[in-house]
């Protein structure tokens, strides 16, 4: 059997650095547990701000140079990333991570954390819903860290239960096995939520932000020096950094998942994120976007604010006439 280096880096051979290069008759179970109406009584621009100020808090009692930030765009990412067009389950109606199954899925691991965290806000602001809040919260972190300003609408409604969750978790894995099981699996997951290759792309910039942890998700490190500062690095790293897989962590031997690492050992990349320049359809949108922020902030907005929108079923505008 093959070491793990050997193992990895047959499959992932990082390339040098480069350059330059529902409108329904009925609804959905999950919607019909969770049917949104409006909440008029939440002022948005208040929860904004008291969500800004947490995040500022908690990084000065931390003062180790992490926060919330990449956390709470994770935690609204997984409340949304269950989508499925295909029988409109999953989404971030609900606000059921709160509940089982959601909150045990691995890939869940540690958003306890943030949603503990926003208690305190929910508390401060109890018309907002939690299927709101979590959305909300990553959406504050983007344009708090530099990031582009997010659309964004109330009008999700609480479930009182995760018995209209998703059968199984759906969310996207780091790793398949191989690298064409890997670009296999990120399409497979992202075009069942009616993505396209070029919004793949730009919803995985939000690694620009956080860090993994090994306590959660068994890997470990940020994807940039700057973990708290959204903008087009992730992918200027993708292609001008050599990324070569992980052997050792504090002088001892490396025993998590396989993950590559940059030229410092202090940044990494997942097996996920590297197929994003191993594909050639991906690679082309990350080489834009390295060299142009403005289109991946552009992008990333617009996908972002479609990804927590999935499966809303939000109330339509009143129009300004009325008949009696």
């Amino acid at each position: 059997m093959m070491n793990a280096a050997v193992r990895i880096g047959s499959r992932y051979a990082a390339p040098a650095a480069a350059t330059g290069t529902l409108l329904a008759l009925s609804l959905s179970p999950a919607v019909a547990e969770a049917k949104a109406e409006p909440k008029t009584s939440v002022d948005v621009s208040a929860v904004k701000k008291s969500i800004a100020d947490l995040i500022e808090d908690d990084a000065e009692r931390r003062g180790d140079g992490t926060s919330l930030t990449g956390t709470f765009v994770r935690l609204a990412w997984h409340c949304a990333g269950t989508y499925s067009k295909v029988d409109g389950s999953g989404g971030s109606n609900g606000g059921r991570m709160r509940f089982n199954p959601e909150a045990s899925w691995g890939a869940n691991a540690g958003l306890d954390i943030p949603r503990k965290a926003l208690e305190d806000v929910k508390a401060k602001h109890p018309d907002i819903s939690y299927a709101d809040l979590y959305t909300l919260a990553g959406v504050v972190a983007v344009e708090e860290s530099g990031g582009p300003k997010i659309p964004f609408r109330i009008g999700r409604a609480d479930a009182d239960s995760g018995k209209t969750s998703p059968k199984e978790c759906g969310l996207p894995d780091a790793d398949k096995g191989s690298r064409k099981s890997t670009i296999q699996h990120v399409r497979d997951v992202f075009y069942r939520m009616g993505f396209n290759d070029r919004e793949i792309v730009a919803l995985l910039g939000a690694h620009a932000l956080g860090r993994c942890h090994t306590e959660a998700s068994g890997y470990w490190g940020p994807w940039t020096f700057a973990e708290n500062t959204f903008s087009n690095e992730y992918f200027r790293l993708l292609v001008e950094e050599r990324w070569s897989p992980k052997m050792s962590h504090n002088g001892k031997p490396w025993e998590g998942p396989d993950q590559f690492e940059d030229s410092t050992g202090k940044l990494m990349m997942l097996p996920s994120d590297m197929v994003l320049v191993q594909d050639p359809a991906f690679k082309k949108v990350v080489e834009l976007y390295a060299k142009d922020e403005s289109a991946f902030f552009k992008d990333f907005a617009s996908a972002f604010s479609k990804l927590l929108e999935l499966g809303v079923d939000f109330p339509a505008a009143k129009p300004w006439y009325k008949f009696w």
